[in-house]
């Protein structure tokens, strides 16, 4: 078993994606190339990763792994038990399940032996009735292997009594409430749904003359040369044979969509086409809309990077104060300090950034960084930049405030823990100790991804939930645990 990665414990102050799917058919050798597409979406999931597959002479395999794709799913011994023609991949980072306790019994793609044919499944998002749903089930006599809300969708589908596979998923879907995009596979067809809001991605790509690929992002089309096609619809699912054949259904009451808008604050890939607009250009207009909003006398705008660069720079073209590499990240440092001693942890930030001394000395820096959420790092960050010698340090934030949870596969902290849920931005500021502190805001943002007149509250395009506190789907798993929604206005 490959090491695990880091528990973030210099990289804790950030939200986590929890994972990314990937899926092929009609190609020789799939594994390999779901391997790859895994590979372009590690970073939407870093603890764990596996992959199904089959072949008509083996039937059904599987390989799940803690670690990244390059330290498991690259060695020759492995990828020669993956045979096949049909592939479909998972990349994980807990959010339903045993946080940092993970169990390879929670590792997905799932698979379940069905009296048509086996099926496994690969899920993207959160399932907020989990907790309901698994209650019933296992008064119903549903034995669970996995503390993951993902198992949920298996066990619908067994109980469901549609005659074949593509019809027990329709079934079982109709009863989950929260998000999901799900990658799926039989003995012969490549599924592909999303939930009816369209809250978490996926897209749809062609390679060569027969084969197709489905994907949380169109980086990992790339990684495999396959061309992109289109996004699957909210509420879609398409149905794809080996033989190239696609058959689109929508299966679920229609709804207005409503895609997390923090996939172009931070989840996707810069490189990724999401909602029909680059990444890195929308990140680069949300720096241009923060330069508008809140300008500041200075002389460099650095980013923290590297999430936060594309926002800094258009922040620099807006306003006309020079770009700069002020902050150097590190990017070795992952498998070096696997268990660090205290005093290594105690060096925090240093071990991943470094300030550039000779560019901030006698600066007055701005400070592009993509999110605050428990607000720990960014004080080390000002720490860094003032003993480097700053004169001035002011952070200039690319997301509004984060105040609410993300119960739609987001990994967030407690709201308690979340810094913009008990201060407001100037009592942020002083206790981050930076001379101010602004964030884009919710208009602004809303700007920046293409709607010209900003947010309209009656009818949000995208899902804001972690900014505005307005949820598009109740999380009635954790109202049942005491979470209070925010009053209506």
């Amino acid at each position: 078993m490959a090491d695990l990665p880091p528990s973030h414990p210099f990289d804790d102050d950030k939200l986590k994606e929890e994972c990314g799917v990937f899926g092929v058919v009609g190609i020789a050798d799939a594994a390999n190339f779901v391997a790859l597409g895994l590979h372009a979406l590690q970073h939407r999931g870093q603890e764990a990763g596996g992959i199904v597959t089959y072949d008509a002479e083996e039937g059904f395999n599987s390989a799940r792994r803690f670690g990244y794709v390059r330290d498991n799913f690259t060695k020759a011994s492995l990828m020669e038990t993956l045979p096949g023609s049909l592939s479909i991949g998972h990349v994980r980072y807990s959010t339903a399940g045993s946080k940092g306790n993970t169990a390879i019994r929670d590792v997905q793609p799932f698979f379940g032996e069905f009296s048509m044919g086996g099926a496994a499944i690969a899920h993207n998002g959160n399932i907020t009735n989990a907790d309901a749903l698994r209650r019933e089930l296992i008064e119903r006599g549903s034995i669970f292997q996995s503390s993951s809300d993902s198992e949920c969708i298996i066990h619908l589908m067994a109980r469901s009594l549609q005659k074949n596979i593509p019809e027990r998923m329709k079934d079982a879907l109709r009863r989950v409430e929260g998000a999901f995009s799900v990658v799926a596979m039989t003995r012969t067809k490549l599924i592909g749904v999303r939930d009816p809001m369209g809250v978490r991605p996926l897209v749809l790509g062609k390679v060569g003359d027969h084969g197709w690929a489905l994907s949380s992002e169109t980086c990992a089309l790339d990684i495999i040369g396959a061309e992109f096609i289109r996004e699957i619809e909210p509420g879609e699912m398409v149905v794809i044979t080996e033989e190239g054949g696609l058959e689109s259904f929508h299966p679920f009451e229609r709804r207005p969509s409503r895609f997390c808008i923090f996939e172009h604050v931070y989840f996707s890939r810069p490189d990724s086409i999401q909602g029909g607009q680059s990444v890195y250009e929308t990140r680069r207009q949300i720096g241009v809309e923060l330069a508008k909003e809140s300008p500041v006398e200075a002389d460099l705008v650095c980013p923290v990077p590297d999430s936060g660069t594309p926002a800094a720079i258009g922040f620099s073209q807006e306003s006309g104060i020079p770009y700069a590499m002020g902050i150097i990240r590190n990017q070795y440092m992952g498998r070096t300090f696997i268990e660090p001693t205290e005093q290594i942890r105690n060096m925090g930030v240093r071990l991943k950034l470094n300030v550039n001394r000779a560019l901030i000395e006698g600066k007055r820096v701005i400070l592009v960084d993509d999110s605050v959420v428990r607000g720990t790092t960014s004080r080390k960050i000002k720490d860094m930049i003032l003993d480097a010698g700053a004169k001035e340090v002011h952070f200039r934030i690319a997301s509004p405030p984060t105040a609410w949870p993300c119960f739609y596969g987001v990994d967030t902290p407690e709201r308690e823990k979340l810094l913009a849920s008990q201060m407001t931005p100037e009592e942020m500021a002083g206790y981050l100790g930076v001379n101010s502190l602004k964030f884009i805001s919710l208009d602004g943002l809303y700007r920046a991804v293409g709607e010209k007149n900003g947010r309209n509250p009656k009818a949000p395009s995208y899902c804001d939930a972690c900014f505005s506190g307005e949820y598009p789907v109740a999380p009635s798993d954790m109202i049942e645990k005491g979470f209070e929604l925010k009053a209506a206005e």
